[in-house]
């Protein structure tokens, strides 16, 4: 599993999924975005119809009918009814069945950061898991660890 920490300084947190989820729909993986705030999740899917200004990144609550068919799933739980082996943690919080997807992406702000880091050692000696650590600088990320 690759399971990597994203460290957010300038937000908002809709538009960073919308842009993990137009790449990871790009290479043709299916997403489950999970966030356990409602009105963030509808922010998210918002941000999501309008990624694009030629296109949308279609996407549904794991509730609703058809679920399994879209492409981006939006849920407060980890239950991928969609297929999706890329998890995406908008909330910045471990849910169990995390580490069960080929990659998992923890966003998390400065507030977050001590929750991440024991995520982090949580993992300490996993030769299953590949870690990489990722920060926002001048608006871009770069990689850390």
């Amino acid at each position: 599993m690759n399971l990597d920490f994203w460290q957010f300084s300038e937000g908002p947190i809709p538009r960073i999924v919308a842009l993990i989820a137009e790449r990871v729909v790009g290479t043709g993986d299916r997403l489950l975005v999970t966030d356990a705030d409602d009105a963030r999740r509808g922010a998210i899917s918002a941000a999501l119809w309008e990624a694009k200004p030629d296109a949308f990144l279609a996407n549904g609550e794991a509730a609703a009918p058809h679920a399994a068919r879209q492409p981006i799933l939006l849920s407060a739980h980890c239950d991928p009814a969609n297929g999706a082996r890329v998890l995406v943690l908008a909330d910045g919080k471990w849910r169990d069945g995390a580490a069960g997807f080929d990659r998992t992406i923890l966003l998390f702000g400065e507030d977050g950061a001590p929750d991440a880091r024991a995520v982090w050692r949580q993992f300490d000696g996993r030769a299953d898991v590949e870690r990489g650590y990722f920060a926002q600088e001048s608006g871009k990320w770069v990689r850390k660890a």
